[in-house]
């Protein structure tokens, strides 16, 4: 019977626990917070009617209360209750109702007290500020009593301050713990099924770094280099104007790497499930990829961390991740986990930074690495570089930028560019600016003998330095302006589909390409070849040894990425201009997001520099030689030379031009682009007339061409003067 009774009384007890199903209901922290300001702001109102006794009878008992109590501090409750009011709508804290009664009560106390203090007869302060004051002016004086009263208020106050302004990055991630841990453990629960211990690790977030301080943590002897290496560029290029920034994009994004603390907790743990033991380090959150770096346990194989790549991408679900084992420099391993939300590195925030305006010259932006801190390269220092990829990568975006950052730093005087385009369509722009050497060239047989010229050109600037007794190029323009004399410039030789002219003259080009990246450093001559098709065919064994500085955009197979960087990654790149660079300098690859230069932004540069540079063509000769290198193979079908093969139509300014050539009894495309203000091209085609219609000789290596016309005046005017003598 006792048992039966139990039961029946332990019914009826969870009956009563048991809720109704319609009032069942939990209301949001957020909706509780406006609930609580609403109340407070009402009662402040209802506070007010009571002080002007329009709040009945109640509101007269409550102020007599008030006053005998706490006298006329009462009438600063209305403004407590606006500010808990305000509290309630804006914290972003859960528990608050303790610290703002705590806070109220330490208010009333302090002013309270204050007052029974300025007036202890007339009890302004009513009894509690009467009772606080009474004690301690008996125990410690009254200076001394203001004090802990003017203490009491600040403390008040700063519970207020703090409870109204927004938490700071640290103190919000301490606030808000007990959010994180039920995350983290709702993360730990879904996935492994049991706790596992809190990671510890700090998170980098990208910053604009200059490489300056980077330079002198990592490289310092690098740095010193640099700074030997650089020539005087003002004192070179007063004339040139160099473009301004403003005509490149910029980009204020930010990239977004998704909950960076469920995926350290998340790597940890799965390495711990295959017995390997992990302290977590910093993070690095770069423009493409979060990069988690750990320190694993002693005598862990690094091989037993990069055999568990798919089993990492699975837990992450995220795919395609590379593991860097040891990262350079640290005796720690990093995973490059793909950002949600990547972001565009523009060229104009690589050569904005104070780094790249103080650098040498041939000073490359290569992008930023994956702990958002700016990468630079020096061509003069690679010598020559090698750019591969699959289509649509980023290598021709690559190489836009990298011909514009040496616009941006160098004039015609100390650069020279030549431009081979097999494609036909990627380099048109860069025809009209005062640093092209020859118009840009489309076919293998021109290609071979623009490398005939370069090599030729090679020797004569080897003799040159010997007989100046100087070692390189940089010396020998260091010695130049001492003396103020012409300077030597740098030549860079850039090919935008290496592939294409090796399977049309294959030999031809790789015997010549190599003899140059053997020899040409000293004399200033440089090559950025660039391919799509990274195979032991085009990328031949001989290229390669010659050229350790190389590019590795995303790639189809672990095989392709062997064969440009000698090792795999590349086949994991995430494409869009996401990059490897190896060097001479950097012996592991290093991962970059490679800079963005839109082609409207090239057009606009391109435009300006030959608006803004048109007479500041130097006359070296150059161009006059590499034409006719050039020339001497360029025969169309109709088996017609050189001046049938183009179209010899009327031109508005041939006959300035013949003038002009007649007076100044020379004549050369740069001549004629100087003094008429066109681009080469049309400049060239002039010079073409010229020659087919008599006025101007053939062009003959680096010696002038004659001027025709300028003798056959001479001629007519001498047999004048002797058909005079003879009739007088």
């Amino acid at each position: 019977m006792a048992r039966k009774k139990r039961r029946k009384k332990n019914k009826n007890s969870s009956r009563k626990a048991r809720k109704l199903p319609g009032f069942n209901v939990d209301l949001p922290r957020e909706t509780k917070d406006l609930i609580g300001g609403v109340i407070m702001f009402s009662a402040a109102i209802i506070v007010c009617l009571a002080f002007l006794g329009k709040a009945g009878i109640v509101g007269e008992k409550l102020i007599s209360l008030g006053n005998s109590l706490i006298g006329n501090t009462i009438y600063t409750i209305p403004l407590f209750l606006i500010l808990t009011g305000i509290v309630f709508f804006n914290t972003k804290y859960k528990r608050i109702l303790g610290p703002l009664i705590l806070a109220i009560l330490i208010l009333i106390l302090g002013i309270s007290g204050i007052l029974a203090c300025l007036n202890p007869e007339v009890r302004e302060g009513g009894i509690i500020g009467h009772i606080s004051s009474f004690a301690l002016l008996n125990l410690f004086g009254l200076e001394v009593t203001m004090i802990i009263f003017l203490t009491l208020i600040i403390i008040g106050i700063l519970i207020f301050w703090q409870l109204l302004l927004p938490p700071l990055s640290e103190r919000e991630e301490s606030i808000d713990k007990l959010g994180i841990e039920k995350e983290k453990k709702t993360v730990l629960t879904r996935i492994f099924g049991r706790k596992t211990k809190d990671p510890k690790f700090k998170i980098k977030e990208i910053v604009s770094q200059t490489p300056e301080k980077v330079s002198e943590i990592k490289d310092q002897k690098s740095s010193l280099e640099l700074k030997v290496d650089k020539v005087p560029q003002n004192a070179l290029f007063s004339k040139y104007k160099v473009p301004p920034l403003d005509l490149l994009d910029q980009n204020h994004k930010k990239p977004n790497a998704g909950n960076i603390k469920a995926n350290a907790i998340i790597i940890q743990k799965t390495l711990e499930n295959f017995g390997i033991p992990v302290k977590m380090a910093e993070i690095n959150i770069g423009p493409t990829v979060t990069q988690y770096t750990f320190k694993p346990a002693e005598g862990i194989k690094l091989s037993k961390i990069t055999g568990l790549s798919s089993n990492l991408a699975l837990g992450l679900a995220s795919h395609p991740i590379r593991i860097e084992a040891p990262v350079p420099g640290r005796s720690l391993v990093g995973i490059e986990v793909p950002n949600k939300v990547r972001v565009t590195v523009r060229l104009k925030d690589l050569i904005s930074e104070p780094f790249f305006k103080n650098s040498p010259a041939m000073t490359l932006p290569l992008g930023k690495d994956v702990a958002g801190s700016p990468s630079y390269a020096n061509l003069s220092r690679m010598p020559h570089l090698l750019v591969a990829g699959a289509t649509g990568t980023g290598k021709t975006i690559f190489l836009n930028s990298l011909i514009s950052s040496l616009l941006y730093q160098n004039g015609p005087e100390l650069l020279r560019l030549i431009l081979v385009d097999p494609k036909r369509v990627e380099f048109n722009t860069y025809n009209e600016i005062p640093h092209i050497l020859c118009p840009v060239i489309y076919d293998a047989q021109k290609t071979v003998n623009c490398l005939n010229w370069l090599i030729n050109e090679m020797g004569r600037r080897f003799e040159i330095l010997s007989a100046e007794k100087v070692k390189n190029i940089t010396a020998y323009n260091e010695k130049m302006l001492k003396d103020g004399r012409e300077i030597m410039p740098y030549i860079v030789f850039i090919v935008d589909e290496l592939a294409d002219l090796i399977m049309a003259k294959g030999r031809e080009i790789e015997v010549r390409i190599v003899r140059l990246a053997q020899l040409a450093r000293a004399v200033g001559i440089h090559l950025v070849l660039a391919t799509q098709r990274p195979s032991v065919e085009v990328l031949t064994g001989l290229i390669k040894a010659n050229i350790t500085s190389r590019i590795s955009f995303q790639v189809a197979s672990q095989i392709d990425s062997r064969t440009v960087l000698d090792a795999s990654g590349a086949e994991k790149l995430l494409g869009q201009g996401d990059l490897l660079f190896i060097s001479a300098q950097v012996v592991k690859p290093k991962r970059i997001q490679g800079s963005y230069m839109s082609e409207k932004e090239v057009k606009r540069v391109v435009k300006w520099i030959a608006e803004n540079n048109e007479n500041i063509l130097p006359e070296d000769g150059l161009s006059e030689e590499l034409k006719a290198e050039l020339d001497k193979t360029i025969v169309d079908v109709s088996g017609l030379g050189y001046n049938g093969s183009r179209a010899l139509g009327d031109d508005s300014l041939y006959e300035e031009a013949k003038r002009i050539v007649i007076e100044a009894k020379k004549a050369s495309a740069s001549f004629l682009q100087r003094k008429l203000r066109i681009g080469y091209a049309r400049a060239a085609r002039l010079l073409d007339m010229l020659e087919a219609r008599g006025m101007v000789g053939p062009s003959d290596g680096a010696k002038p061409r004659k001027i025709l016309a300028v003798e056959e005046e001479r001629e007519e005017q001498a047999s004048f003067e002797n058909d005079y003598d003879e009739n007088v």
